[in-house]
């Protein structure tokens, strides 16, 4: 398979200068402010976003140093296979997050709830549709012992290696 080419469509800003101190998930960042500016190109590309209350960004991550199959992840002490977690080292650095859209000022979407390091590419931007996107599941694998620590983390749900 030949190589596959993306082509950033914005930035996404946050408070966060780097990794150490992102919040680890949108659930980790409630409340926290950004803004995602569109590039000029895309503009006509925003028309009638303002009438969803969540978006879905998709991102590069920029400042991920590599993957491994085998990881020892944030919430936990035991190895576990990169595409059963959702961290920013993987074969394909490409990141997602639900984010509440507070309002659009021309090229400049108006976020809350961002999780994300200042400077991120942005690859993409979906509409949240509950009806689309909740589904009830079963079982979320080693996470269901784990899944906890976000609340209830001293670092409030923040990564910090």
């Amino acid at each position: 398979m030949n190589e596959i080419k993306y082509k950033p469509i914005g930035i996404i800003h946050s408070p966060f200068k780097e990794p150490r101190g992102t919040p680890i998930q949108p659930a980790g960042a409630k409340g926290t402010d950004g803004i995602v500016e569109i590039f000029p190109e895309y503009t006509e590309g925003l028309r009638d976003i303002e009438g969803f209350s969540h978006i879905i960004l998709l991102y590069h991550f920029h400042l991920s140093k590599g993957s491994t199959l085998l990881t020892k992840p944030y919430m936990d002490n035991e190895m576990h296979g990169v595409f059963a977690m959702r961290g920013p080292s993987r074969p394909n650095p490409i990141g997602t997050s639900v984010v509440r859209l507070v309002g659009v000022e021309g090229t400049m979407l108006h976020i809350q709830d961002v999780d994300v390091v200042d400077g991120t590419p942005l690859l993409d931007i979906k509409p949240y549709i509950p009806e689309f996107d909740i589904r009830e599941v079963e079982r979320i694998g080693w996470l269901e012992k784990n899944v906890h620590k976000l609340s209830a983390s001293k670092d409030n749900g923040r990564f910090t290696e």
